[in-house]
């Protein structure tokens, strides 16, 4: 049986400020009419997901933000193909509301509706909305509670939960979402670096998100969120790696690129959002936490998409990729400066070369290469 290839999503921009805090020009908007052009033209260059990210309250560069549960749906009803990623914190979420919404949404798009459940980094938001701030780890066994509670929901009727943060009690949703040979339900993602995190996405979650990481980053993480999963006994979830991808027709016109998106960094912003996220992360005892190593040029690229080297020539960039696939990225969660013109530009010279390389792989290197801790 012929491996899987390897996937692409890209960052929607539904926030303002582009995926760079930079002052260097963007030619991204955050608006609907230009997303919607930009969701066509994404599944026509070889994007399988988009993901709608979720940001409650003006800050740290993005002053304006378009909700992601609604976004999603007006993006998932202009496409055909596209399967659109709406991220959503437990703890401003109900399991069971969620599960509504995603239900009648996977129904208007043919079952192409999907879900990242984000723990949460950003304290301001909870406490401006009055609701309270847990402890790093309490964090993502409620997200736990909520991915358990979610897919139950979804694929039982008289679903009983009695938890510590949700109860549910002979609760039947009708309809269901639709249950297709690609997956039961709408696939559920979830992010995060720390150890809570891995073991959390080996127990429970379909798809692992990374922060950019280096091989030798991969490699570490892949074998924690397996080990996970055996544990637990479930198949291990499928590798998402996130990537801010500069393609140039040369190497010294990409390193330029990203030279000056550094040089020209809003200092402020990333400072805020830096103190902001290492704030969130560091309970963890073991160092694990998102961005806990982020120097400040990491931090310009808010989910460390510099570290994996997607920056060079087409054929830089497809080597790399397939690289990434070898030691079991099965998606690369891609970030643009120019969305509307680098997203063709990949279509028509990134993506090609690419799948040729994997044509290439020796059978024996076309699935991914098993990682042991």
């Amino acid at each position: 049986m012929p491996a899987e290839p390897v996937r692409f999503a890209y960052w929607v921009p539904n926030v303002s400020g582009g995926l760079v805090t930079s002052r260097i020009e963007q030619r991204t908007d955050w608006g609907y009419d230009y997303n919607r052009e930009l969701a066509v033209l994404a599944e026509n260059n070889g994007f399988d997901y988009a993901l709608s990210q979720v940001r409650y309250m003006a800050s740290y560069g993005a002053e304006f933000q378009h909700e992601s549960t609604s976004f999603s749906l007006a993006l998932l009803l202009a496409t055909q193909r596209l399967k659109v990623i709406a991220a959503v914190h437990p703890g401003l979420w109900h399991p069971g509301v969620l599960a509504k919404l995603g239900a009648t949404a996977d129904h208007l798009s043919n079952g192409r509706f999907a879900v990242n459940v984000v723990s949460g980094w950003f304290k301001g938001e909870f406490t401006a909305l009055g609701e309270p701030w847990l402890e790093h780890d309490e964090r993502y066994r409620r997200s736990e509670e909520f991915i358990r509670a979610l897919r139950q929901i979804w694929t039982e009727d008289h679903t009983e939960l009695a938890g510590d943060f949700y109860r549910l009690r002979d609760f039947s949703l009708k309809p269901k979402p639709l249950n297709t040979p690609e997956r039961p339900h709408p696939e559920i993602f979830q992010g995060g670096n720390s150890t809570a995190a891995r073991a959390m996405a080996g127990r429970v979650s379909d798809w692992y998100f990374s922060n950019g990481k280096d091989f030798d980053g991969v490699v570490e993480q892949i074998a924690d969120v397996r080990n996970s999963a055996a544990q637990a006994g479930r198949t291990a979830p499928k590798f998402g790696l996130n990537g801010f991808l500069i393609a140039r027709d040369t190497e010294t016109e990409a390193r330029e690129t990203l030279r000056e998106i550094v040089a020209q960094a809003d200092t402020d912003a990333v400072e805020g959002f830096g103190a902001a996220v290492k704030q969130a992360g560091q309970s963890t005892g073991d160092g694990k936490g998102m961005w806990q190593d982020s120097s400040f040029e990491d931090l310009v690229q808010y989910n460390d998409g510099f570290r994996t080297g997607l920056i060079g020539t087409p054929e830089q960039i497809a080597e790399r990729i397939v690289a990434y696939k070898r030691l079991g990225v099965d998606l690369l969660l891609l970030g643009f400066l120019h969305y509307h013109e680098e997203v063709e530009y990949f279509g028509r010279r990134v993506l090609p070369l690419v799948r040729e390389l994997e044509a290439q792989l020796p059978e024996s290197e076309a699935e991914s290469v098993p990682v042991h801790a």
